[in-house]
């Protein structure tokens, strides 16, 4: 299959440098069949190439076709305004793993799903579509979604189907089961994700207790992130994970959504975040592994683009030549197994699109860094017996080039730098939150409290001081907007404590309205502004004073709720089953698939330099 990618791509190489229209005469004729002429080209380029030249004319004549339904299609959809899609289908398809689709761009995903499960024979729950890298989102047209004329869809099924085509009635209920817990799965995943991402950006729960997310730099301490950017982080770190831990069971089909909700949501943060830490270099190799492995690459058409954002991204990341990652970490060692997967996909891009000489040179690449990063198994089993896990062992000997000794101090001293960056990390945020806890006391609502500790850098005093300069910050609630200005007129014996202050009763009654009856925030607001209530909270105050009271009941839904959390709390446990306890788990692999891959590749670029010699 490689092997035949390579020959098309070459082949297409030549027609484009030789400026060869196939779809036109002497090629095609009037009635769009193969002319004469096709079969002396493909005896100069099988000539060319020192291939068979049967199979030469055999692969032009498909990209012949495919030009001339190519443009088939094109008049069809300036006529008729029905665009044609190019549907790759999974692996266990042996035969047209690529089929056109004729469809309407006004109609929904969710249609289109039909349409494709009906047309190709697939339950419909069973499967996703997969466009422009983002799955295809049931509820909007195709149009809206950006679905253009000859756009490539791939479908990915959730589980394998069987081959048998005796299926029973039962086999088909139970892969429908199959498919809808599989589907339920996704989203609970997605629940799971959403309520970490929420726990870790508010932060107001109490970190010994309750599980959160965490993002942290290169030497394990966490990274300080702007609110507004930290959630998305998450999820993105979060989906990457949760796709990371499919892809360890080999499920592509199901990592590979899990991947691209990842991108999205990384492509929601700033260039200057995603600089400090390697997770989205390491992203869009496993986007692109993932392709490979589905065995579509070719529907992947940003490939190399994603492997050079890679490749950049580790750049300024670990420094030029490692030495930003050499200062923090002292060794490069477990890195280069990223390389290695980088070099290899660039070897098996190049491979698929034609470029021989540049395959090469990346797997061979790949393939040194292979030789460097074999692991002596009597080495691993040794360090084992000392009482290290395999990956400790593993990643010890990467990062000391193979010395047991030297691995055993390196993963030691390991064990306790991160033991006492934890202890410092669980600290910090006790104390935070014990800060939150404080200004909540005050009155001030959970978001006003942390918002002004960020902008303070977590000096309780100082955030107090941002506060009172910025009285408005109170109405930063975490509760639904429509309820924040619902206010009861407050009471007298609170104005009369306020007077008996020295405020006057006016502004004390006017204070108080804003502030909800919270006799504290009132007498430091007024103090604070001399007595009056800044004029942006006058309007507050007004506002507040026309809005009727509501008083919701405390006891209905106890049950639901009770539900709920517990959904939740599945929800959450299922997500950190498959959060790795190392923190560089993503460094550890066996290279057991890469071995065998790159060896395969390597046989197939040294066949075409062997012929090449011959020429």
């Amino acid at each position: 299959m490689a092997q035949k990618k390579y020959l098309q791509s070459k082949l297409t190489q030549f027609l484009r440098e030789d400026k060869i229209q196939l779809w036109k005469p002497p090629y095609t004729d009037e009635n769009k069949e193969v002319g004469l002429a096709l079969k002396d080209l493909a005896k100069k380029y099988s000539d060319k190439l020192e291939c068979c030249e049967n199979e030469v004319e055999k692969v032009m004549e498909e990209i012949r076709c495919k030009a001339v339904e190519r443009g088939t299609g094109n008049e069809h959809y300036k006529t008729t305004g029905i665009a044609t899609i190019e549907v790759f289908l999974p692996p266990r398809v042996k035969k047209d793993r690529k089929s056109l689709l004729e469809t309407r761009l006004h109609i929904t995903g969710r249609e289109l799903r039909s349409k494709i499960a009906e047309t190709f024979g697939f339950q419909e729950n069973y499967i996703k579509i997969v466009i422009n890298k983002k799955q295809l989102q049931l509820g909007e047209t195709l149009k809206e979604q950006g679905v253009t004329h000859n756009v490539k869809a791939m479908v990915l099924e959730l589980k394998q189907s069987e081959e048998d085509v005796r299926k029973t009635f039962q086999v088909e209920e139970e892969k429908q089961n199959e498919a809808k817990l599989e589907e339920k799965r996704i989203q609970r995943t997605k629940r799971g994700l959403e309520i970490l991402a929420e726990r870790a950006a508010e932060m107001v729960v109490d970190p010994e207790a309750t599980p959160y997310l965490d993002i942290a730099n290169q030497t394990g301490r966490s990274i300080r992130i702007p609110p507004s950017e930290r959630k998305a982080l998450m999820l993105a770190m979060g989906y990457h994970e949760k796709g990371r831990a499919f892809l360890k069971r080999k499920e592509y089909g199901i990592a590979l959504p899990c991947l691209l909700d990842a991108d999205k949501y990384f492509c929601e943060c700033c260039r200057e975040l995603l600089d400090t830490v390697d997770n989205y270099a390491v992203l869009q190799l496993d986007i692109v592994w993932c392709y490979f492995r589905l065995g579509q690459l070719e529907c992947l058409d940003d490939a190399e683009k994603k492997l050079k954002l890679a490749q950049e991204c580790f750049r300024k990341c670990y420094g030029e030549n490692h030495q930003r990652l050499l200062h923090i970490k002292g060794n490069c060692g477990k890195e280069k197994v990223l390389f290695l997967r980088l070099y290899l996909l660039q070897g098996i891009r190049n491979y698929h699109s034609g470029n021989g000489e540049e395959a090469y040179e990346y797997l061979n690449k790949a393939c040194q860094l292979l030789k460097e990063l074999y692991i002596d198994p009597s080495k691993v089993h040794s360090l084992m017996q000392l009482g290290f896990s395999a990956q400790e062992a593993r990643l010890g000997l990467r990062a000391c080039d193979g010395n047991v000794d030297h691995a055993a101090v390196h993963i030691t001293n390991r064990r306790e730098e991160l033991d006492q960056i934890k202890k410092e990390e669980r600290e910090k945020k006790r104390r935070r939150l014990e800060n939150i806890n404080h200004l909540k006391g005050m009155g001030y609502s959970p978001r006003a409290a942390r918002q002004a500790l960020h902008q303070a850098s977590g000096n309780l005093e100082e955030a107090l001081k941002i506060l009172l300069r910025n009285p408005q910050m109170w109405w930063l609630n975490d509760s639904a907007p429509e309820s924040n200005n619902r206010q009861q007129s407050p009471s007298q014996e609170k104005i009369d404590q306020l007077v008996y202050m020295g405020f006057d009763a006016v502004a004390a009654k006017a204070a108080l309205r804003v502030f909800r009856g919270n006799v504290q925030l009132a007498a430091q607001t007024l103090v604070h502004n001399g007595g009056r209530l800044p004029p942006d909270l006058q309007l507050s105050a007004e506002d507040s004073s026309s809005t009727p009271s509501t008083s919701p009941s405390d006891s209905a839904g106890t049950s639901s709720a009770s539900t709920d959390e517990d959904m939740e709390t599945e929800a959450v446990n299922e997500v950190l089953e498959d959060i790795p306890e190392h923190e560089e788990d993503y460094l550890d692999s066996t290279l057991e698939d890469e071995e065998i891959i790159i060896a395969e590749y390597l046989s197939y670029v040294e066949n075409i330099k062997s012929a090449a010699k011959k020429n």
